[in-house]
């Protein structure tokens, strides 16, 4: 054999070995990226620790769940509008948030944002407060 077929072999060796590494790699970063994601979608931290800061914000009847996030991302209220449609996806508030005025603070949830957009003012709940 001659000294350039060795050479080329063992570059082919070597680059198949650096793609199969950079294959590797590039598996275990998507695998740890998908799992933080998942795992923010299920405790996700509020943007705001103690009193937070609160916020009114306007849910219209022609707003769909991306626009609502969108709007509560703009707000301050979430970090990432994405991650918040897929917590609506996967909560049972999904097809329920209610148009209307709320106040909302930046050191809640986004289970507890999605709590109170889909509750309905009723008369007799507005009663009961007033007592």
């Amino acid at each position: 054999m001659s000294a350039s077929k060795i050479v080329m072999r063992l570059v082919s060796i070597s680059f198949t070995v650096l793609i199969f590494l950079m294959v590797v790699y590039g598996l275990y970063e998507l695998g740890l990226r998908s799992y933080s994601y998942g795992y923010r979608i299920f405790a996700e931290p509020p943007v705001s620790e103690g009193e937070g800061r609160d916020r009114l914000v306007q849910i219209k009847n022609t707003m769909s769940d991306k626009d609502i996030a969108a709007l509560l991302e703009e707000k301050g209220l979430i970090r990432d509008s994405m991650l918040f449609v897929l917590q609506l996806k996967l909560s049972g508030y999904s097809g329920r948030i209610v148009s209307g005025h709320y106040t909302l603070n930046t050191s809640m949830k986004a289970e507890e944002m999605m709590q109170i957009m889909s509750q309905e003012e009723t008369e007799e709940t507005e009663q009961e407060k007033s007592q």
